[in-house]
């Protein structure tokens, strides 16, 4: 180490010490010119295109998971809503049977009775279970003596002669079908023509 005197202020040499990576690297570009030779520029123009390509390729994985991510959360709703309808359609087929129970209790009220209290009731009953099945979105299936028989809508419970019908025309409804959601829950008992 050397010191120099100054007046009253003693500096001192700094000492060579080895010199780091990055001003090696620094150094070796700083020629005469200033710029750095040739096979290094090429080097080094090598090494931004990887990493531009590195750099679009994160990118595009970035925004294929980003829509998968999208893709699987629209899928689970689909798949929710469609868990959530199959579960009230099951629950529905178990609630029509009463209705029908209901129905039917309401068509055999002798006419006498018809006015009394408990038989009003029970007609109110039918009335709001039915208005809960339609604010749901249950529909009856529609069927007329007449109508050709369809197989994904009824299902023939009697297949009878009868002079008034044509074959496969249904003569009569036994008991309601439903539809729920576009789908259906429950096909019409029918009387079919052969």
């Amino acid at each position: 180490m050397t010191e120099e005197v100054k007046g009253n202020i003693i500096e001192e040499e700094p000492q060579a010490s080895q010199p780091s990576q990055e001003a090696e690297t620094i150094v070796s570009f700083v020629r005469e010119e200033g710029e750095p030779p040739q096979d290094e520029l090429a080097a080094l123009r090598e090494e931004l295109e990887k990493a531009k390509a590195q750099a679009a390729e994160y990118l595009d994985g970035w925004q294929r998971a980003r829509a998968e991510l999208a893709n699987a959360r629209k899928r689970f709703e689909r798949e929710r809503g469609e868990a959530g309808q199959l579960s009230n359609g099951l629950l529905l087929r178990k609630i029509l049977p009463v209705l029908d129970d209901l129905d039917r209790a309401i068509k055999t009220v002798p006419e006498d009775l018809r006015q009394h209290t408990w038989a009003n009731g029970v007609s109110l009953i039918q009335r709001k279970f039915q208005n809960v099945l339609d604010a749901e979105g249950v529909k009856p299936i529609q069927v007329q003596p007449g109508d050709p028989f369809d197989p994904t809508l009824h299902e023939a419970i009697t297949h009878e002669e009868h002079s008034d019908y044509k074959e496969g025309e249904i003569i009569a409804q036994v008991q309601t079908g439903y539809k729920f959601g576009g789908e259906v829950l429950r096909p019409a008992l029918v009387r079919v023509a052969k």
